[in-house]
């Protein structure tokens, strides 16, 4: 660990009591105060008695500057020395290194405790009864790792039922609706069957074994692709939650505070976040033991995307699986750790960064490689304090806890801090598996998206030598495709999709082989990902920029323009996707509207910067617009949320209820274009086209916010 900044404090003697002045006197020196007081609020930079020895330029090369690729790897080390899955006696641990380390650099520091439901393995055993009367009891552990250390979980899936299951396995490819009718062309029927499936994108874990279970599976195996496991991953199994939804089951749509409502385990609202069928995670080499003794008919053709499935058969059997699983839910107790920087200016203006803290296992990438990044930006902002530096508005860092389980607990911070969220939060900034390998990629509302590029070409390449990350953004064709924020992938879902608050994501390296294994260690890290650390610190540098520019910028760097222009995308990819007979007018008047709200906010922002420099500076003028801008994002919030998903709000980015969708954004349209095959043809354009006009009115909330004028 760095050396830590301490703080310094002078004695001095108590002073005698003094007189009260006259009436007169303090009168006077009252309203002097309020004269300056009054003066300060449309002058706030004569408010800053200790201005920065450094520009707004010169500062942010100075934060550059102070990277140390040796400090975020003694961080990583120290993190990752030891197991630290939510909830467990070695997860205290990393909380008490975090928060010592904000407490060590003279930050305010706190955490936030709750009781929440988490679940973890017992006994698990499969026990494989081939055609030839043998029979194999797989080992569950993790190849080359041995017996598991005490404190390594077994791999298991989190919520997942205890139950057994004796049955013969079907292969189920992805185990997506495409693959079973598949499967049914071909005359096989999973129902009262075990299946076999292997872990894709096109679906995700959860999803794998819901479909599975409305087939009338008895259980669901699920294994890792080959082609993730090259590298020093091979035989690693992949852990992960199964639960349905985000947060706390107990306290869903609030926190689970000390002393506050939980429902019973027991509860409708509860068992319907479970699957109901017992489920297992698999080594690559358990699953070819099963594939390989497989009868019945040939994969499709389509399956072999990969190049290596095809000449398997799918079943069912002749080969029978005995899987056993036995689980326990309890409620545990999680937290949070947060350092907090007060704003100079605007102190009740929130710019948010965040990383999750707990691992399935040792956690080198996921997530610690950004913990350690966060914990270097903390050191370096300190430093800049040092120096003089206040930010304008509150910088708070976030450390969360209990994510693998389902962003359980940022959700349950959101839930607890709603109000405030949504009227005071700036941004939140996302970094999960800071470092995966090679290649920066990023996610972010579009409002965000020139922000994101513009930092990115101040920050070096680590792979490139004289070149910034943007210039290999654009050479290697990434730079137009920013993702947006639909999945619940990491902490942000909670702060866009339930609160509204605009959000960016960022990571190097698309994928890694050792995701949630025992094998995703410091010595992993160091051997595969980032050796020397330079990528870590390139991923510092732009969360670190995105922080100073929302948090330092007198006028928020938000560009509503970028937001209708891709509000116009999806519209021209939705209109290739609904019948004629159902109209877009309201959806396309809508994005004119926030075009031009849009466009006259940069009008305005432009004429504000150009007093601003002319030393007029109109502050109550500017945070009037920056609340505008800040606000404008809460408009495409519905407060009924998508439906029967209520606590998704969010009515453009958001998860879709169908695992087949083929649209990324409009989630309440995509889903009701699911249902409206199960409908009559004037029913389901009744049900997309009020869809649509939800979609049109959370657009135009959007547009009005960003006015500021009452209809």
């Amino acid at each position: 660990m760095a050396q830590p900044f301490t703080k310094h404090t002078t004695a001095t003697a108590a002073a005698p009591p003094s007189k009260s002045p006259p009436p007169l006197v303090t009168f006077v020196f009252l309203l002097v105060l309020c004269i300056l007081g009054f003066y300060s609020l449309h002058h706030p930079h004569l408010s800053n008695a200790t201005s920065p020895p450094f520009s707004t330029s010169k500062l942010r090369d100075t934060f550059l500057s102070l990277s140390s690729n040796n400090t975020i790897s003694t961080y990583l080390r120290d993190l990752t020395l030891h197991p630290h899955l939510a909830g467990t006696e070695p997860s205290l641990n990393t909380i008490q290194y975090v928060k010592s380390h904000f407490q060590h650099l003279n930050l305010d520091t706190h955490t936030v405790k709750y009781k929440t439901l988490l679940s973890y393995p017992a006994h698990a055993s499969l026990l494989v009864h081939f055609s030839n009367g043998s029979v194999a009891n797989l080992s569950l552990t993790e190849k080359g790792t041995g017996v598991f250390p005490s404190d390594v979980v077994q791999p298991y899936h989190a919520y997942s039922p205890s139950g057994s299951a004796h049955a013969k396995v079907v292969f189920v490819n992805y185990g997506t609706e495409e693959d079973y009718r598949a499967l049914e062309v071909m005359g096989v029927n999973v129902s009262g069957c075990l299946v076999l499936a292997r872990k894709g994108e096109s679906i995700s874990r959860g999803g794998v074994i819901s479909v599975a279970e409305g087939k009338g599976a008895l259980g669901v195996l699920l294994y890792a692709e080959g082609d993730r496991l090259r590298d020093g991953g091979s035989g690693g199994v992949e852990r992960g939650t199964v639960m349905r939804g985000i947060g706390d089951p107990l306290t869903p749509g609030w926190a689970g505070v000390e002393g506050g409502e939980a429902l019973d385990l027991e509860d409708s609202q509860v068992l319907k976040r479970f699957p109901k069928i017992p489920s297992l995670p698999l080594s690559l080499e358990n699953a070819l033991i099963i594939l390989g003794s497989l009868g019945g008919g040939f994969v499709p053709q389509f399956w072999n995307d990969s190049g290596w499935v095809n000449g398997l058969r799918v079943g069912p059997g002749p080969t029978m699986v005995n899987l056993t699983y036995q689980g326990e839910k309890k409620v545990a107790t999680i937290q949070n750790v947060f350092a907090v920087i007060k704003g100079l200016e605007e102190p009740d203006r929130y710019v948010i960064l965040g990383n999750h803290r707990d691992a399935w296992t040792y956690g080198a990438v996921d997530p610690n490689s950004g913990t350690a990044a966060l914990l270097d930006i903390a050191r370096r902002y300190t430093l800049l304090m040092r120096s003089g530096w206040s930010p304008r508005r509150t910088i708070i860092f976030g450390s969360w806890d209990a994510e693998e389980f389902g962003m359980v607990g940022s959700t349950e911070w959101v839930e607890q801090n709603l109000v405030n969220l949504g009227a005071k939060a700036v941004a939140y900034l996302n970094v999960d598996c800071a470092v995966q390998g090679p290649g920066f990629f990023a996610g972010a509302t579009p409002q965000l998206d020139d922000l994101l590029i513009e930092v990115t070409k101040k920050v070096k390449d680590p792979d490139s030598r004289g070149t910034t990350i943007y210039d290999q953004w654009v050479a290697t064709n990434e730079l137009h495709n920013i993702q947006r924020l639909s999945g619940v992938d990491s902490d942000f879902a909670p702060f866009l999709q339930h609160a509204g608050v605009p959000s960016v994501d960022m990571y190097y390296g698309r994928d890694f082989p050792v995701y949630h294994t025992a094998f995703d260690s410091y010595e992993w890290m160091i051997n595969h990902a980032d050796p020397s650390f330079q990528r870590h610190v390139a991923v510092a540098g732009i969360w670190g920029l995105l922080v100073l520019h929302l948090a330092d910028d007198s006028i928020l760097s938000f560009n509503y323009l970028s937001y209708a222009d891709q509000l116009k995308e999806h519209e021209e990819i939705l209109s290739k996707m609904v019948d004629g007979s159902i109209s877009l007018d309201p959806l396309t008047t809508a994005i004119q509207e926030l075009a031009a709200a849009a466009k006259e906010a940069e009008d305005e922002a432009k004429i504000l910067r150009e007093l601003e420099t002319a030393g007029d500076i109109p502050a109550l003028k500017m945070r009037a617009l920056n609340d505008r801008l800040m606000l404008a994002e809460r408009g495409f919030l519905d407060s009924d949320g998508l439906q029967g998903r209520q606590w998704f709000k969010h009515l453009v980015y958001g998860p879709s209820g169908d695992y087949e969708s083929k649209l990324g954004f409009f989630p309440g349209i995509a889903d009701a274009i699911s249902r409206s095959m199960k409908l009559s043809r004037r029913d389901g354009q009744a049900l997309i086209q009020h869809e649509m006009w939800r979609v049109a009115r959370a657009i135009q909330r959007a547009a009005s916010a960003l006015r500021g004028e009452l209809t």
